[in-house]
């Protein structure tokens, strides 16, 4: 259990960190983590030696977050209390949390599944194969949708050209 248990501990920041990005909400985040431990932990026997353990954690927590939404979506809308007051963003200055801001805000806007290959891609570093296992998609998928992730969230974080004005007489 102790081999497990260190080989499991090195990934739960990013397990934290996509699995925050995914809900926007730290307890929900540290519950869904959590839940991937313990499945990753009860099914142990059932993964592959040779595979990449990363790419299975965030498959369990893709799998996990997936079977989550689709149960409140049938359960009802349930409506929380926003916590984006007490996220600590990088940078001091009032410019650089603004930016911050701006690219979740932009990020919440995006189709669930191209947000989910930028996550993990962009941010966690994953390869395209690696994040093809991990949302069960064929790789060239992942590529086409992080391609229009891209390109969508750069036309929405980015200030729209003004339109040039021609002096008629």
């Amino acid at each position: 259990m102790d081999e497990i248990s260190t080989l499991l501990e090195r990934h739960i920041p990013a397990l934290r960190r996509y699995a925050w990005a995914l809900v926007r909400d730290r307890e929900a985040a540290d519950d869904l983590v959590q839940d991937c431990l313990e499945r990753a932990v009860a099914r142990w026997a059932l993964r592959r030696r040779e595979g990449d353990l990363r790419a299975w954690l965030f498959a369990i927590l893709h799998n996990l977050f997936v079977d989550s939404f689709r149960r409140r979506r049938r359960e009802g809308l349930r409506v929380e209390l926003d916590h984006a007051a007490d996220i600590a963003l990088p940078g001091s200055d009032q410019e650089s949390s603004t930016g911050v801001r701006d690219i979740l805000a932009a990020l919440d806007r995006l189709p669930d599944d191209q947000r989910a290959v930028i996550l993990l891609v962009g941010v966690e570093e994953l390869s395209y194969g690696a994040a093809a296992r991990v949302l069960g998609v064929p790789i060239g998928t992942v590529m086409s949708r992080l391609s229009r992730g891209r390109e969508r969230l750069r036309r929405l974080v980015e200030p729209a050209a003004p339109p040039v004005l021609r002096r008629v007489k």
